[in-house]
């Protein structure tokens, strides 16, 4: 077992594990939107950065790509790190504002305004991915990717096409953490789904 500290309590971890595993191992809150178990991790959200310590050097890191060490000093709750996680919850604020999930958040983490600009006021999709990876890694198929760039990159079918690689799983459904797949997945597939054998 790998021994260090998160918010100078002591915690132990197996090989391998990340920051943000062992925080939840052990009871510790950091908010992430984009990480899930089931797939890979991806940083994408950056909501669950915190303070990696060393005498007078510092550096903030993203907790669900970064791998545990012996000796760690991580501190989850520093002005920081709290800096960064608001700006990122205004980022969303202003990427999504329609999704209640990510206002949810933002509020339970005292942010309820942004002072960014928004650029589509029905937008709930985040784009952190994790549709594509379930289809990738967990159904094994391809039916999902990101399409275009910068502020028009969206999740949609492969070129923007519909496709008949779509099982209507509903893997992508269950696992968005914004509810914006629901709205999403009858134009990946061309047509309405009308029974989704969604995974757990």
């Amino acid at each position: 077992m790998i021994t260090f500290k998160i918010n100078d309590q002591e915690v132990s971890a197996r090989p391998g594990w990340t920051v943000l595993e062992t925080a939840r191992e052990h009871d510790i809150d950091i908010p992430t939107l984009c990480f899930h178990p089931a797939v890979s991790a991806s940083g994408a959200c950056r909501l669950c950065m915190v303070e990696l310590r060393e005498g007078s050097w510092s550096k903030l890191v993203a907790s669900c790509i970064y791998p545990v060490a012996e000796g760690l000093q991580v501190f989850t709750e520093t002005e920081r790190v709290r800096n960064v996680r608001r700006w990122v919850f205004e980022m969303l604020l202003a990427a999504c504002p329609a999704s209640p999930e990510i206002a949810r958040m933002a509020a339970k983490h005292g942010v309820t305004s942004t002072r960014f600009e928004s650029h589509d006021p029905e937008q709930t999709c985040m784009v952190c991915g994790l549709c594509a990876r379930v289809c990738e890694e967990v159904v094994g198929l391809s039916a999902i990717a990101t399409v275009d760039r910068g502020v028009h990159k969206r999740v949609g079918a492969p070129f923007a096409k519909p496709t008949d690689v779509c099982v209507a799983c509903g893997s992508c459904v269950t696992i968005c953490p914004t509810g914006a797949m629901q709205s999403i997945f009858d134009s990946i597939r061309g047509v309405p789904a009308t029974n989704l054998t969604q995974l757990g």
